[in-house]
Parts: C-alpha cells; structure tokens; sequence
C-alpha cells in the first residue's frame, strides 16, 4: 500500500495497462479482462485486474501530466514490482498524414519538463526513450493484429493549451509527429528503475486541421490501441 494505491502487492500484475481517464481504465476491464476485480479506488484512480487471454494483466489510470503519471508508475515500478508498463493515451497530431483514430507508438518523447532531472535521470537534448524491448514488440504485435501505425517522436507539453510553437514549427524543429503529455515521466521513471516502458496512441485531435473526437469517442473508441497493448502484455 502508499498514499496513492491502496491494493495489496499480490493485486497487482507484473504487467500494467495504463490510460491516463480512470473511467477509461474501467471500460478496458469491463470490455476485454475476464474475471477482473477492483483493487484500486484511491481519488477514483481506479485499478482492475483480471486475465486477458490467460494472462494477469492490470490496467490503472494515472490522471494527466507527467507529475501525475510520475506518482503513479514510481510507485507501481519500485513498491509493487511491476515490470512493464504501457500507457494507452490519447494524443493530437502535428502532421497532416496522422488522422484521427491513427494509432502512434512513441519512440522518443521530447520534453521541456524538468520531470527527469527532478527524479535524477539525465536525458540527451530534452529526450527520452521507450524500452526497445517494448517498442519492437508493439511493432511486431500491430503486424500480426494488422493494426496500421506511425512511428516517431512525441512532443509531451507540460502546458496542455500552449502558445511557443505551431504544429508546422513543431515538425520543422523536432521532427515531431504528434504531442502528448505524460511520456516523457513515464520513460524517466522506467530508466530510473531499470524497469520498462512504452506509450501506444490514439490521435483524438488534429492541430492541423482542428478535427477533434468528442469526450465520449475518447472514453470508448480507442479498440485498435487498447488490443495492442493487451496482446503485447500477453507475450511478457
């Protein structure tokens, strides 16, 4: 138990899911887990876990920004041994070629947060990275389930209604495809820990040509991401 997550340690899988709407968390178990249960209810930051395809998964909201999934994955990674996390999220695109709905698996996120150097872990030029370990096997998983995907950097704002760039001066500098929010915090976290990460996307926003998803399609839409991360976890 912390002052965030109240489950026992043995509630907890190795493997955890993680949206950052822990109502979306709630679909997830309800949608695709079998035999799940609530272990988490802590400032309804809800937490389930249950099987999917015969293997214990938990998937667990961890709210928005880096400082909130900071809190979260520090404590799953270093006080309930959990392995591999993967957030599930939505993201805006910053190209004109990522459409809504297109899922993005982040390969570098790219920061102005001092979130890593806070915790102690020293990043190259405001980036980090995913475990490779995880990136490949979401490729090779979004094959075999014929899921289409983008890959490559993710900016992760700590300033969701930001003002210091355009999405074409985001492209230009950056070679940025898409901007998120909570990356950045978890790669610093599983690099800190020694343990592993990745982010798997769903675009609910263009910045390009200002289409948006309304807040149901985001709570419930995102199929193609959320059986990504599920059947990856199976092969953990």
């Amino acid at each position: 138990m912390t002052p965030h997550i109240k489950a026992k340690k043995e509630e907890i899988a190795k493997t955890v899911i993680m949206p950052g709407d822990p109502l979306r968390a709630k679909w997830i178990a309800e949608t695709f887990l079998e035999d799940y249960k609530l272990v988490n209810e802590v400032r309804n930051m809800f937490a389930f876990t249950g099987k999917y395809k015969g293997t214990e998964v938990t998937v667990m909201g961890h709210g928005m920004g880096n400082p909130s999934i900071g809190i979260y994955t520090h404590e799953l990674y270093n006080f309930y041994d959990v392995e591999n996390i993967i957030r599930v999220g939505s993201c805006g695109a910053l190209v004109e070629n990522v459409n809504l709905g297109d899922v993005i698996l982040e390969s570098k996120a790219y920061s102005e947060s001092p979130y890593a150097m806070l915790i102690g872990v020293d990043v190259q030029n405001k980036t980090n990275y995913p475990s490779q370990k995880l990136l490949e096997l979401s490729k090779k998983t979004a094959v075999e389930l014929k899921i289409n995907y983008h890959e490559g950097l993710v900016i992760c704002e700590d300033a969701f209604y930001q003002t210091l760039y355009t999405p074409k001066q985001a492209n230009e500098k950056w070679n940025a495809i898409a901007v998120e929010m909570e990356g950045f915090a978890l790669n610093a976290n599983a690099q800190k820990a020694k343990k592993h990460s990745m982010t798997i996307l769903t675009v609910s926003d263009s910045l390009v040509t200002h289409e948006s998803m309304s807040p149901d399609k985001r709570q419930t839409t995102f199929k193609n991401m959320v059986e990504l991360a599920l059947n990856v976890a199976t092969k953990l």
